[in-house]
């Protein structure tokens, strides 16, 4: 009885403290910041669009000075009489994708990115960092604000769109909140989202690690309305007008489906408490697309919505790479090089696999690992080459996984860890 007091205790204290610093520095209230990330393969230029100040902060109250993967950038908040950094998250955007295509080498192209932050109540200074596939620096921005900037839009949290919660365990204090966002659903087509968001959010419990940290989670779905059913389909020559303007042919990939309106994202969900979007689109053609800290994007009606959906946000909330592969290249070929190691928790060039999964591996494994005949059962962890769309020279955990096959009944071991530690970082002191 006494250590469950202690244990208790201590979890007070601590929730406490965290509590403590994070009102020491902030207000409870976002500051909402829009860039537009530009440049090409050679140079990249980060330039402020606009500051915007809305009631409530939804996101985390722990962990504020510390990211748990590095991503492809970072933005902090740092106080400038200390250099103390006050808040720092880390992300992936589809402008750094963009930058290992082709086209990046002979066109200059722009890209929105938003990126949702607790208020300082003083003066701060934002630094916003972009970093290629290996870490090296591509571009940095550093920026001051003041709260009583006038030029800073307030923007009427009390205008909501409508919305409906799926799931409620408690507040934004206490829990992550997931929006799922309609996409290409007219009017009339609210009641056939909302059946599709119900399907994506059972389905994204039914995994581990999401369902043993099922209470520390929120999710509304959001009725966001488009002028037009369906979205836009470009190698099809239909384009439509939708609530955030969606297109499949991302870097022509006839799959890849997102959205280069990031702006306008938020401006549709003004109103909302919201982390992480799930944005689910009005059409039975296959795709998708998943970035991290930034959105999951992926087809309603298609036959393998329910594995997509949740693959897309194992990308978006997991920081998670693809473990798939290809005999012949394709618009992902140039994504990594083989002499580094990837940010991705679950994908290995094995140059420094110890900051991987090398410890969950049984002793005398054989590198790489010979998978079993079993291969739809094969969740066993070794390290399988082909992975991160390439087939010689990456390694992934499993056989089989979520992050692999749309057959795959779960995440792999490896993954579930991965996705158990984002968890734990959103809510829980380290």
């Amino acid at each position: 009885m006494k250590k469950l007091l202690f244990l208790l205790y201590t979890l007070f204290a601590s929730a406490s403290l965290q509590a403590q610093e994070f009102d020491q520095w902030f207000c409870d209230k976002t500051l909402r910041v829009d860039y537009i990330f530009s440049g090409n393969a050679t140079q990249q230029m980060v330039s402020l669009d606009e500051l915007s100040l809305i009631d409530g902060w939804a996101g985390r109250r722990v962990n504020l000075d510390k990211i748990p993967v590095r991503g492809n950038g970072e933005i902090k908040i740092i106080d400038p009489a200390s250099g103390k950094t006050l808040y720092r998250n880390s992300f992936s955007s589809l402008f750094q994708e963009w930058l290992v295509t082709g086209e990046a080498k002979s066109l200059n192209k722009s890209f929105e990115a938003t990126f949702l932050i607790p208020m300082p109540r003083a003066k701060a200074d934002i630094e916003i960092t972009l970093l290629d596939n290996e870490g090296h620096l591509q571009t940095t921005m550093r920026h001051t604000i003041t709260p009583d900037d006038a030029l800073i839009r307030k923007r009427d949290s009390k205008a909501a769109p409508h919305h409906e919660y799926l799931m409620k365990n408690g507040s934004t204090k206490e829990c992550i909140d997931i929006a799922i966002v309609a996409e290409g659903y007219t009017t009339e087509e609210m009641d056939i989202f909302l059946r599709d968001a119900r399907t994506a959010c059972d389905e994204l419990f039914r995994y581990e690690p999401f369902s043993q940290y099922r209470k520390r989670f929120n999710v509304v779905a959001v009725m966001t309305e488009s002028e037009m059913s369906g979205v836009s389909v470009p190698q099809e020559g239909e384009w439509r007008s939708t609530a955030i303007n969606s297109n499949f042919m991302t870097f022509y990939s006839p799959r890849y489906l997102t959205t280069n309106s990031v702006h306008l994202i938020h401006d549709r969900l003004t109103g909302i408490e919201y982390e992480h979007l799930i944005i689910l689109a009005n059409t039975d053609t296959y795709g998708g697309g998943g970035i991290y800290n930034s959105y999951t994007l992926t087809t309603a009606h298609h036959k393998q919505f329910k594995p997509v959906v949740v693959h897309e946000f194992g990308h978006s909330f997991g920081a998670l790479g693809d473990e798939y592969f290809y005999d012949e290249p394709d618009h992902t070929a140039d994504t990594y090089k083989l002499d580094y190691e990837p940010w991705e928790q679950n994908i290995t060039t094995l140059v420094d696999f110890k900051s991987k999964w090398a410890d969950m591996i049984k002793p005398n494994t054989e590198i790489p690992t010979p998978p079993t005949e079993k291969r739809q059962k094969d969740y066993t962890v070794g390290v399988y080459e082909g992975g991160g769309y390439i087939t010689k020279g990456m390694y992934r955990p499993a056989v089989v996984c979520r992050m692999r096959d749309n057959e795959a009944t779960q995440f792999c071991p490896v993954c579930q860890r991965a996705i158990g530690r984002i968890i734990e970082y959103n809510t829980e002191q380290e």
